[in-house]
C-alpha cells in the first residue's frame, strides 16, 4: 500500500491555503506552515481561514503550525507561496529542514528586486537544490474561485518531466486540472509579467478607456512578455497556453484580481500610499514592474507598456500623461 503524498505549504493567505485545499482533496497530507500563531489556532480549530478565505471549510486532512522544522518532516513537496520579494529571507529560515526527497513547488509570481532572478533561480541560489527538483505551478488560479472548488487548469512546469508528473498527480482534482510543462522560464514569466499587464489594464479601467484598450493593452502586454521570454530563451508556444494568454485574461478581466484593482483604484486618481493602504493582499506587480523592467533592459528588449506602468506608480507621472505618450509612439509593424 502507497502512502498518501506530503505537502507543506509555506504561506496561508488565500492562495496558500486554496492551493492546500486543492492538494488534500487529491490525497495528500498538507500541513500549512503561517507566522501568526492565530491563523493556524484557526485553521485547526475551526477548520477554517477566516481572514483570507471566509465561510469556506478546509478539509480535515489540512493542519496547520507556526514550526518550519514540523512542516517538512517527511514532505515530498514544499510549496512556496510567499511574497516574492520576502522569498530569499523566508527559505534561508527553512533550508535547514529541507529533506533530500522534498521538492520545491513555487506559486510565486514574481522577479526579485535588485537580482532580476524569477523565483525558481532564487530557491536555486539559496537552497542549492537543483533544477530538477524545483517545479513551478501557474495558470489562471484566482484563489477564491479554486477554494470554491469553482474549475480551473494551470500548469505544473519542471525541468524533469517525471518531477511535473508526480507533482500533477498529487494536485488533480474533480475541479483542478493542472497540464505539464518543461519550459520553467516561459511558465515563470508569463505569470510574472502578466501582473504588470493586469496593472495596465485596470488603469486604463479605472481611468473608463473602454474595452477597445483593455483588448489592445492585452494583446501588446502579451507581445510584450513573448519578446522577453523569446531573449531568455523560452518557448513562444508557452504564452499562448494557461501560464501567458491564460492566466493574462483572467487577471485583466476579473475584479478578484489583486493588481487589476490595484491598477483600477490608481486609474481613478488614487495616489499610491493611499491604494497601498485601502489593499490588504500583496499586488506582486506593484513591485515585480521594477524587475521585469530590469530583465527587459538586461536582454535589450522593448517593453513599453512595463515602462508606462513603472512610470505611474513608481514614478509618479499622471497616468493621463503616461497613456497619451503610449499612445503616440512610432507606428510599426504588428509582429516586431
Amino acid at each position: 500500500m502507497t502512502h498518501p503524498a506530503k505537502a507543506a505549504v509555506f504561506g496561508t493567505g488565500s492562495w496558500g491555503t486554496a492551493f492546500g485545499m486543492i492538494l488534500a482533496d487529491a490525497g495528500c497530507e498538507v500541513t500549512l506552515w503561517g507566522r501568526r500563531a492565530e491563523v493556524a489556532e484557526a485553521v485547526n480549530t475551526t477548520r477554517t481561514n477566516p481572514e483570507y478565505l471566509p465561510g469556506i471549510e478546509l478539509p480535515a486532512s489540512i493542519r496547520a503550525t507556526t514550526d518550519a522544522a514540523e512542516a517538512l518532516r517527511g514532505a515530498d513537496f514544499a510549496v512556496l507561496v510567499v511574497p516574492s520579494q520576502t522569498l530569499r529571507a523566508n527559505l534561508a529560515d527553512w533550508t535547514p529542514h529541507l529533506e533530500s526527497k522534498t521538492v520545491l513547488v513555487s506559486l510565486m509570481k514574481g522577479v526579485e528586486l535588485g537580482t532580476a532572478k524569477r523565483m525558481s533561480e532564487v530557491v536555486e541560489d539559496v537552497t542549492g537544490v537543483t533544477a530538477d527538483r524545483i517545479a513551478v505551478v501557474t495558470g489562471p488560479n484566482l484563489a477564491k474561485e479554486i477554494a470554491e472548488r469553482r474549475p480551473a487548469a494551470a500548469v505544473v512546469a519542471c525541468s524533469d518531466e517525471t518531477v511535473a508528473q508526480r507533482l500533477q498527480a498529487a494536485c488533480h482534482t474533480s475541479y483542478f486540472r493542472p497540464y505539464t510543462n518543461t519550459d520553467v522560464v516561459g511558465c515563470e514569466l508569463g505569470g510574472a509579467v502578466k501582473n504588470v499587464i493586469g496593472l495596465a489594464v485596470g488603469i486604463a479601467d479605472g481611468m473608463g478607456l473602454g474595452d477597445n484598450a483593455k483588448g489592445s493593452l492585452i494583446t501588446r502586454g502579451l507581445a510584450e512578455t513573448t519578446r522577453l521570454g523569446l531573449a531568455m530563451g523560452a518557448d513562444p508556444l508557452t504564452f499562448s497556453g494557461l501560464a501567458g494568454l491564460g492566466d493574462l485574461v483572467a487577471t485583466c478581466s476579473s475584479p478578484l484580481s489583486r493588481n487589476h484593482t490595484f491598477g483600477t483604484n490608481l486609474g481613478r486618481g488614487m495616489t499610491l500610499q493611499e491604494t497601498v493602504a485601502v489593499t490588504s493582499q500583496t499586488a506582486e506587480g506593484v513591485k515585480s514592474c521594477e524587475s521585469v523592467l530590469d530583465l527587459a533592459r538586461r536582454y535589450g528588449v522593448d517593453m513599453p507598456i512595463t515602462e508606462t506602468v513603472v512610470g505611474i506608480v513608481h514614478e509618479g507621472k499622471s497616468p493621463v500623461v503616461a497613456v497619451k505618450e503610449l499612445m503616440s509612439r512610432s507606428a510599426k509593424p504588428e509582429r516586431r
